[in-house]
């Protein structure tokens, strides 16, 4: 019965599986059945391969034209590129200016110019390509980029320096662009996130009225001062081929090197192409001190799971800047001291075993965030820590964040400085398989040195840092005064000077404070 319940398909194996499984492929117009999958095709072309070791298509190329600019590329397997012209300008400019051009400008770009009527135009010439811009201004750095296929790349070039050299700055898109930055400046003062206000606060307090310390965003009572004729008087002396890269991902050399010289070489500008008047060559002086601002923090958070109230503060020391050896192991340093929030997921891979999470967050958990930062400029540098707790507790919040300072010129363990190295390299290196920031990283390092070093590099200068470096940089560092940046209810927050006296005695411990009355 068993044998007789077997049921026999009339049309055969090749219908129940289907007629794929008995076609054949071929190759070359021939049938070729019984060839192996270990074996090549008969008459199937020869296959090339990269090799592992063939490091001159990834070499950063740099050209300078005769005017001063320079073209820099790497290529990238890809169907997209990633193009920008990037500048020596930002608020550290801005020393004889109203202060918040760069803000401005930021906002103003991509809108209407010689060639584009407006920024509509720009975007659906942009979009025939599949491209994306963006316009970032920072302290130091204005970059304008554009992502899109890399068949576009000559409407891509001409539209960048139309953008860069040919904005008409109507009165409209002025108007539109003070609005904008209103918001901005009313957002800021709101989110739930102060990092970027601290941010401000304590480059403003290390840099007293100079260079990096100048406000990065327009100020309420500059905002109406602004107009064509102050932007393009910056414009005029900033804005020159000399102080430009034009940088781009994914695509050859040559090819960006003849667009270069088809629309940026020979071009004159909207403002004029006048003498340079003065350009402000200025050194950044670190000058330490404290910046405090009295907030109402009980309310930055409203909702069915409002953020309690915080007093944050942020004290910093001067380090170094980018083009100094020393930069390595600062940024070693920062790695090992980590942080982060107290609510942060992850393991090891999160920074979970970086010195603020296993001595601040692990031990006190009243603290709700302890952040390590590291800011670092062609001249300069500064290393912050962030804390961030209520506002009862802002005087032990100081004095553990100074002590943790003093400890970094304390015995490191081999175990953490491994670990710290073998993080930042990782992320140095997962970070680099982004087309955009390998383009960011290729344009600031030429518009800085003239040159860039590649990721290996870079990897064996960081396998190099040992516990030597870390302790000579610390002590250097801890000569300095602190800058020191406090927001929020500070009536516990210790003076300037017991700060300053905690980070320079041996234990890191604020001055003993004796009261009469409690």
């Amino acid at each position: 019965m068993a044998a007789g319940a077997v049921r026999r398909w009339p049309w055969g194996p090749a219908r129940r599986l289907g007629l794929s499984a008995c076609r054949s492929y071929s190759s070359g117009g021939s049938s070729s059945p019984g060839v192996p999958l270990t074996a090549p095709l008969p008459g199937a072309p020869t296959p090339l391969f990269a090799t592992a070791d063939a490091r001159e298509g990834f070499e950063t190329k740099v050209t300078v034209l005769e005017n001063g600019l320079r073209v820099a590329s790497q290529n990238k397997f890809g169907q997209f590129c990633t193009v920008g012209i990037l500048i020596n300008s930002g608020s550290r400019y801005e020393a004889k200016y109203v202060g918040g051009i760069s803000h401005f400008l930021e906002k103003l770009a991509f809108s209407s110019t010689a060639q584009f009527g407006s920024k509509d135009e720009i975007l659906l010439t942009l979009e025939k390509h599949g491209g994306i811009s963006d316009c970032q201004a920072s302290r130091d750095t204005t970059m304008y980029a554009i992502s899109a296929d890399v068949k576009g790349l000559d409407t891509v070039v001409g539209l960048l320096a139309d953008v860069v050299l040919q904005p008409r700055l109507t009165d409209e898109e002025i108007e539109m662009t003070r609005m904008a930055v209103r918001f901005e400046l009313e957002d800021l003062n709101m989110r739930p996130d102060p990092e970027p206000l601290l941010t401000e606060m304590i480059h403003a307090a290390a840099y007293r009225g100079n260079t990096v310390g100048l406000n990065r965003f327009c100020q309420a009572e500059n905002i109406e001062k602004i107009d064509r004729k102050v932007l393009h008087s910056y414009l005029q002396n900033y804005y020159t081929p000399d102080r430009m890269v034009l940088a781009a991902v994914g695509i050859e050399h040559e090819r960006l090197v003849n667009y270069a010289k088809k629309y940026l070489l020979g071009i004159k500008p909207v403002w004029g192409s006048a003498v340079v008047k003065a350009v402000d060559k200025s050194v950044a002086q670190y000058t330490g001190g404290i910046l405090k601002l009295e907030k109402d923090m009980s309310e930055v958070s409203l909702g069915p799971t409002p953020i309690p109230e915080l007093t944050h503060i942020m004290i910093g020391l001067e380090t170094c800047s980018f083009l100094e050896e020393d930069f390595i192991p600062f940024a070693v340093l920062n790695m090992m001291m980590g942080g982060g929030g107290s609510f942060s997921a992850g393991g090891p891979g999160k920074g979970m075993f970086t010195r603020l999470y296993l001595n601040v967050l692990n031990r006190h958990h009243w603290m709700y965030n302890a952040t390590s930062y590291h800011h670092s400029y062609e001249d300069t540098g500064l290393m912050c820590i962030h804390a961030s707790a209520d506002p009862r507790q802002v005087r032990e919040m100081v004095e553990i964040i100074t002590r943790e300072f003093i400890l970094m010129a304390g015995a490191v363990g081999e175990v953490e400085l491994e670990r710290a190295k073998t993080q930042l390299q990782s992320m140095l290196m997962m970070n680099l398989e982004s087309r955009p920031v390998i383009f960011e990283d290729v344009g600031r390092q030429v518009l800085a040195t003239g040159m860039r070093k590649l990721p290996h590099e870079l990897c064996v200068l960081i396998g190099k840092v040992g516990t030597e470096d870390i302790k000579r940089v610390v002590t250097e560092m801890l000569h300095k005064k602190p800058a020191v940046a406090a927001l929020g209810d500070l009536t516990e927050l210790p003076s300037y000077e017991n700060i300053q006296a905690a980070l320079s005695s041996k234990d890191g411990r604020l001055p003993r404070v004796y009261r009469l009355f409690r």
